[in-house]
């Protein structure tokens, strides 16, 4: 009997796409049946396998989750720069569906948003907090998934506000840094797979907590194991934390 889990690439002819039917050819419990990008039939391709891994583009969202939902399949979400409407929408489709929506698959950067918890809570709030994060020189959105998800850790770990506290970048006369600021810095050149520091600054000391990516690979065996994993799933909407048992 055939237990490969069968899947459905969208984003195919992408960076994420090709790195995800690389990997996928290694793992004998897995068997790409289909590669969908823009202007194919993703509906069509839909009813030949069992879950779909989406690395295409946030715009189309809606389509993808919909179309899911219709035909009952396991959706992992790669796609970044989502709306709140888009997140709403997520939460909704799981109901129906097991989904898995995290900015980032590394089990790097996973044990990173883990560590970044754990070291806000330990530091308390005389650190200063600050977030960098380093892209390829394509990268679109601003900042990263993953820089924002980090933002997103230290304030509800120091009880801030990702969208009050969080200052992304400074330029001319801004003043002191507040005690409560989260600071967002992107930077963006070359080919830069994607690098993230969180920074504690207190008066005498400093700590830093640093992912580097060199390789697209680690984001798709990331991305390919919570298929697997959220398969045998009940609906409901799932991130790497998750996957991983951090949680």
């Amino acid at each position: 009997m055939n237990t490969q889990l069968r899947l459905l690439i969208n984003g195919s002819r992408g960076r994420m796409g090709q790195a995800l039917v690389h990997c996928a050819a290694s793992m004998p419990e897995l068997n790409v049946v289909s590669e969908v990008d823009a202007g194919d039939d993703f509906s069509a391709a839909l009813q030949g396998c069992d879950a779909v891994i989406d690395f295409s583009h946030h715009a189309t969202l809606d389509a993808v989750l919909a179309a899911c939902v219709t035909a009952k399949k396991t959706l992992v979400i790669g796609t970044t720069g989502h709306s709140d409407a888009q997140i709403a929408a997520i939460h909704e489709a799981g109901t129906h569906i097991p989904i898995v929506f995290a900015p980032n698959y590394s089990v790097g950067v996973n044990t990173l948003f883990w560590l970044t918890r754990k070291a806000t809570e330990i530091l308390g709030t005389s650190f200063d907090l600050e977030v960098v994060e380093m892209h390829h020189r394509m990268k679109k959105d601003s900042p990263s998934g993953t820089a924002k998800r980090l933002a997103e850790i230290l304030a509800e770990a120091r009880d801030l506000s990702y969208q009050n506290d969080t200052r992304h970048g400074r330029f001319g006369i801004v003043g002191e840094r507040t005690p409560n600021e989260i600071g967002m810095h992107a930077v963006r050149g070359g080919d830069v797979v994607g690098d993230h520091t969180v920074i504690y600054a207190a008066m005498g000391e400093r700590v830093e907590l640093t992912h580097k990516a060199s390789s697209r690979d680690t984001f798709a065996m990331g991305a390919l194991r919570a298929s697997l994993w959220a398969h045998a799933r009940p609906p409901g909407v799932y991130d790497m934390q998750d996957v991983l048992g951090l949680h």
